[in-house]
């Protein structure tokens, strides 16, 4: 049950419900709900939300917001994207897979940003030259920082969802 009360679409002010209708398609989940005690910040963490990431594929976008999931066991988060990860073809196994760290089934490059993201969450202030080094043999200058934002915004949205008991909007996907 959530910590905090959820604002619904029928208690919400004219601000929160017009972000409701035309951002969210009349749909706002939990975490929107929540974040509506602050109709700025809801409307400037959804536009936010959108834009980072976008210059990665779409599969590693949701091969490190899940990762990340995963390291810091947010179910939330880790349920949200694996909903989102299987329209991009991620699999049982691979959920599986990430959840215990193993990346051999992905690419070199997908292994680059997974193990560096690993390091960014667990242990940031020991990231090193040689770290991103590693990260430039495969990635843009814009890649790399759209890998820091994403894994920045999953640590974000992990300790917001679950810490507030946010419960899921659809049924649970065994991982």
């Amino acid at each position: 049950m959530a910590r905090i009360s959820l604002i619904s679409p029928e208690s919400a002010n004219d601000e929160v419900k017009e972000i409701y209708e035309k951002t969210l398609r009349g749909k706002p989940g939990n975490v929107q709900k929540a974040l509506a005690h602050r109709p700025e910040m809801l409307k400037n963490f959804l536009s936010f939300y959108a834009s980072v990431g976008r210059s990665l594929d779409r599969k590693l976008y949701e091969l490190i917001y899940l990762r990340v999931s995963f390291l810091n066991r947010c179910h939330y988060c880790t349920q949200h994207h694996v909903a989102s990860s299987k329209r991009v073809g991620l699999t049982a196994e691979d959920w599986s897979a990430l959840k215990g760290g193993d990346d051999s089934r992905f690419s070199e490059k997908e292994r680059a940003a997974l193990l560096y993201i690993e390091k960014l969450t667990r242990t940031p202030q020991d990231i090193t030259d040689a770290d991103v080094a590693l990260l430039r043999k495969q990635f843009s200058e814009s890649e790399i920082v759209d890998i820091h934002l994403l894994a920045g915004l999953a640590n974000l949205t992990n300790r917001f969802t679950d810490p507030l008991g946010l419960e899921l909007e659809f049924p649970e996907e065994k991982v």
